[in-house]
């Protein structure tokens, strides 16, 4: 089940973080965010340990909690997209087709003549397609 997803620019300053729970953990959450955004920097600036992955946008796994466990995804631009996921057993294959979703989803945002660029992403369909992509992940649902 995915908790939270968030949208990163590539100064890491938050561009949208939705939570999908109905508990008070929403600070929590953030903090989650915040720590992953190391791992993919981390990732980023030391291609020689990570050769295989390097043109990958998918950067998989990135921040295993107790409760929680963090994927990543980095846009050209370098743009991140983190999934906050309270499932154990994650495919990658179901994570890289939300991510891929969820890309398309920020692309119709961003191409909005009257988004700013680098400004928060306030747009209320945006986030009714975030909510429908989460509904639909691991069901093996398009969208």
């Amino acid at each position: 089940m995915i908790v939270c997803v968030a949208v990163v620019g590539h100064q890491n300053n938050p561009l949208y973080l939705q939570s999908f729970t109905e508990a008070d953990d929403a600070l929590k959450l953030h903090h989650v965010v915040h720590c992953s955004l190391d791992v993919i920097d981390e990732r980023v600036n030391n291609p020689k340990r990570n050769a295989p992955t390097l043109n990958e946008t998918f950067l998989g796994l990135l921040y295993p909690t107790e409760n929680y466990k963090v994927y990543g995804y980095l846009t050209n631009t370098k743009v991140k997209f983190l999934m906050v996921t309270t499932d154990l057993d994650v495919k990658d294959a179901d994570a890289r087709n939300f991510f891929r979703k969820f890309h398309a989803a920020y692309v119709d945002a961003v191409s909005n003549p009257f988004h700013v660029p680098g400004k928060k992403i306030a747009s209320r369909s945006f986030g009714a397609r975030v909510s429908t992509i989460v509904k639909s992940f691991g069901s093996g649902t398009t969208v």
